[in-house]
């Protein structure tokens, strides 16, 4: 079920850290471009989220959060919520909305952090 409203999507994101180190690249290779998380086409160039082996090996280091709340496309302010606890605790977060859940990209060295950070946030929000 979708959840729409800002307490009730942080309240049920349930976060979840996922195992792998992914980068972010401009025009992979077709083996590359299969593997991809995510891709959205660009003016510079097809950007695509890639498992990190498949990446410029100078590529920043990401891990990925699920959200796993179904939050509605139309819903307000879970990205906002996320974004905001992650940058008042000095996380860069790049976020990525699939149609059932919302994705947070987070620094690898961050990433334990990150998610301590969006539990609490989710605990005071229940």
């Amino acid at each position: 079920m979708r959840v729409t409203g800002r307490d009730a999507m942080v309240a049920g994101m349930a976060p979840e850290l996922l195992p792998g180190d992914w980068v972010f690249a401009t025009d992979p290779s077709p083996e590359a471009r299969a593997r991809a998380v995510a891709t959205i086409a660009e003016a510079e160039g097809l950007s695509a989220i890639l498992p990190a082996d498949l990446g410029p090996s100078d590529a920043p280091r990401m891990r990925r959060i699920t959200l796993n709340v179904h939050s509605d496309l139309e819903g307000v302010g879970l990205t906002a919520a996320v974004a905001g606890a992650l940058a008042a605790e000095g996380i860069a977060c790049n976020m990525v909305a699939g149609h059932h859940h919302d994705h947070a990209f987070v620094p690898a060295r961050d990433a334990a952090r990150a998610l301590r950070i969006l539990r609490a946030l989710s605990a005071g929000a229940a």
